[in-house]
């Protein structure tokens, strides 16, 4: 999460997507990974990867982003779980990169740790994907595109970015901090929370249709009024994760 940042608009080209896989692949030595760090194991029981990665449909292969990489540990697996054959873009806010320069420094790690992951980084919202992706995966930065000092409109320009950088067909999972119902975009500074509907229909008016709902993080005894931060609730928050798909 970041608090001051800039935006632009992402013109992306569309091309034909690769098959969906018929079966779920298995995902244990994308876990078993010797790469991953210790620290990213330590968090696999809350995260729940396996089922993560199974909800987004990643399968061999597979042309994959993973929008606001963060320190990577969401990259680490996708590169596992993509293969030799398939490739991992994972993208860095420059505004994230200016805000803290440990940003930079954890994609540069990633990035020389696996020959299948490259590094992008540009505006927030125009993530120069190279070549159109088979799924995009954003974890707990959806909200971030309403903070205050972005001007109105940020978030329809970011959903249309994402549209655009994917295949037709190709699917994007968000997963966020649950907010109260019918709180809109309203907490995202405060509490670092959105509404699941706002989500749906910002991505819904970009152009997605909703393809998949998963509780994988549901957290029901969270009331979804502490901000995400909070020592109480840290960890814990009720979290929705939703999959779009690029008709």
């Amino acid at each position: 999460m970041i608090r001051s940042l800039s935006l632009a608009i992402l013109l992306a080209i569309a091309g034909p997507l690769a098959a969906a896989p018929t079966t779920t692949p298995d995902y244990s030595a994308a876990l078993a990974d010797p790469a991953r760090p210790a620290a990213d194991r330590e968090r696999d029981a809350t995260r729940r990867p396996a089922e993560l990665l199974a909800f987004a449909r990643v399968a061999p292969g597979q042309q994959v982003g993973d929008f606001v990489m963060g320190g990577g540990y969401v990259t680490r697996l996708l590169a596992a779980a993509v293969g030799p054959a398939g490739r991992v873009y994972a993208f860095q806010p420059t505004e994230f990169i200016a805000f803290k320069k440990q940003y930079g420094d954890d994609q540069a790690a990633v990035d020389a740790a696996y020959a299948n992951v490259d590094a992008v980084a540009g505006p927030f919202a125009a993530p120069a994907f190279p070549v159109p992706l088979d799924t995009i995966i954003t974890v707990q930065n959806f909200h971030d595109l309403y903070l205050k000092p972005f001007p109105a409109g940020t978030g329809d320009k970011a959903s249309a970015a994402l549209f655009a950088a994917l295949k037709p067909g190709g699917t994007l999972v968000v997963v966020d901090h649950s907010a109260a119902d019918g709180t809109g975009t309203t907490l995202s500074d405060s509490l670092h929370r959105i509404d699941k509907a706002a989500v749906v229909a910002a991505l819904t008016k970009a152009g997605f249709t909703l393809d998949g709902e998963s509780d994988l993080y549901k957290h029901t005894d969270d009331p979804r009024t502490a901000n995400v931060f909070d020592a109480a609730i840290r960890g814990k928050t009720d979290q929705f994760a939703l999959r779009f798909r690029k008709p």
